[in-house]
């Protein structure tokens, strides 16, 4: 009984939840990055009009969903909005293999939408979960293992694509029993999600439960999405928001200009690896218990800001050497080689960097799930929205350098607002105060400290 007891604690602890979120966004959104890496969804070069299709629709319904997507968490639950979320990945991998075997393109299209809308909720769910199970001082090493475990999913389908190349000399699509395993891996994520724990169980290391609050209705959902638009901390991170994916058009459409196949699958493969060190690195930084929390704070985006200059400098003067129509594409063997890819992979590190300060950043800002549930939907809308117009920038034509430019100086103006948000970082989050700034949340916390009652059927409680 004893060994029982002990064994439900370590599963319903928060690294064991934060893994296993891991390893749920590494068989579904991770599987994801990994079927686009292979290009055109791993179909022939023909049919990259329709996947950008499938991808349009997508990104357009997962940042209006995104916005409603914390509300969503709130009414139905994290361990069911994630379930729910996850289904929408097997789908779309599931509309590649009809289009495969079938050329039903109207499938893929319509995956696309409807993954659009899960994404919004799966990452809503993901946020709350990342961000507030954890204890205050390991927040950032939680969001470093997160990442490490969803970017293996990038890493995968760079090795696979590089195999593919190696074996074909760059051309012709994957088979259809590539999407088959990809169906599969999506479908055991889908399985993984049953497993998380709902927040009333997870306790932590110190003996503290998660914040959690009651099933709200309706009516105090919608209060909580407008607060979220009127919160001053949140208007000056819209910037970051927005910058966070907004460089993903330009970077791999250089990877796909300047290099030949095989190295791009080369580079994309140290792209991801390179996200994993960087997240690693910089979460043990922010946990370090010497300084303050507010010091992290400013150290962190201090670090974040030398760092993404300093690469950004250094790509706007290399796409200074080349355009859009270059028709040179270098080798690994190329003497060329060595600067472009060091670049590249500095891309991939800064993208890590970047993200995990903005997870960690806005896990400091409060503890509990119900908000950072709308702080999550509300960064993967703007994120997504940013995304959307920067590869319409990028489907427009628009000269790379000024698409280096753009990229550049929208990073840049995202740091001000970063600053003044980590210059108000608190030693530790109080809930009451939570409360304080979300009306939605009133009346509806249960102290970080206090574990719920399960005694009543009469009172529901959820994320």
């Amino acid at each position: 009984m004893n060994f029982r007891n002990i064994f439900f604690n370590k599963l319903a602890s928060p690294l064991f939840q934060v893994v296993l979120l891991g390893f749920v966004c590494l068989c579904c959104p991770g599987m994801f990055n990994a079927l686009n890496g292979l290009g055109a969804g791993g179909m022939m070069a023909s049919d990259i009009k329709l996947v950008n299709s499938a991808n349009s629709a997508l990104y357009a319904c997962f940042a209006v969903v995104g916005f409603f997507a914390g509300s969503v968490t709130n009414t139905l639950g994290v361990k069911t909005t994630l379930t729910a979320g996850s289904v929408g990945y097997a789908i779309y991998s599931s509309s590649l293999w009809v289009y495969d075997r079938k050329q039903i393109s109207g499938y893929v299209i319509a995956a696309g939408a409807i993954l659009g809308c899960c994404a919004g909720i799966f990452w809503s769910a993901h946020g709350a979960i990342m961000m507030a199970y954890p204890e205050e001082k390991n927040k950032g090493k939680y969001v470093a293992i997160f990442w490490a475990l969803f970017n293996i999913g990038g890493i995968l389908g760079s090795v696979i694509t590089l195999g593919i190349n190696l074996e074909s000399g760059g051309s012709g699509g994957v088979s259809t029993g590539t999407y088959t395993a990809f169906v599969v891996i999506m479908i055991i994520g889908v399985f993984f999600s049953l497993f998380l724990a709902p927040p009333s169980m997870v306790v932590r290391n110190d003996g503290s439960h998660v914040t959690v609050t009651k099933h709200a209705h309706w009516v105090q959902e919608l209060k909580g999405v407008i607060h979220v638009w009127k919160e001053w901390r949140i208007i000056c991170l819209i910037p970051a928001f927005i910058a966070s994916n907004w460089f993903y058009a330009y970077q791999f459409h250089v990877n796909a200009v300047y290099f030949d196949a095989t190295t791009r699958a080369l580079n994309g493969t140290m792209y991801w690896g390179m996200q994993i060190f960087g997240s690693l690195i910089l979460g043990f930084i922010l946990d370090y218990q010497g300084l303050t929390r507010r010091f992290r704070a400013l150290l962190g985006a201090a670090i974040l800001f030398v760092v993404m200059m300093a690469i950004w400098a250094g790509g706007f003067a290399f796409q200074l050497t080349f355009e859009n129509d270059y028709d040179d594409p270098i080798h690994w063997t190329d003497s060329r080689f060595g600067r472009p890819f060091l670049l590249y992979i500095m891309y991939g590190l800064s993208d890590a960097l970047y993200q995990s300060y903005m997870y960690w950043l806005m896990g400091a800002m409060s503890n509990d799930p119900a908000l950072l549930a709308r702080y999550a939907g509300f960064y993967k809308a703007m994120q997504s929205a940013g995304a959307a117009i920067s590869f319409g920038i990028d489907s427009a034509g628009v000269r790379l350098r000024w698409a280096s430019l753009i990229s550049w100086i929208i990073v840049f103006i995202s740091f001000p607002g970063m600053f003044v948000v980590a210059n108000q970082i608190k030693q530790t989050s109080d809930p009451t105060e939570d409360a304080d700034n979300d009306t939605s949340l009133s009346d509806h916390v249960v102290s970080v400290n206090e574990k719920p009652t399960r005694h009543s059927t009469d009172e529901k409680y959820e994320v």
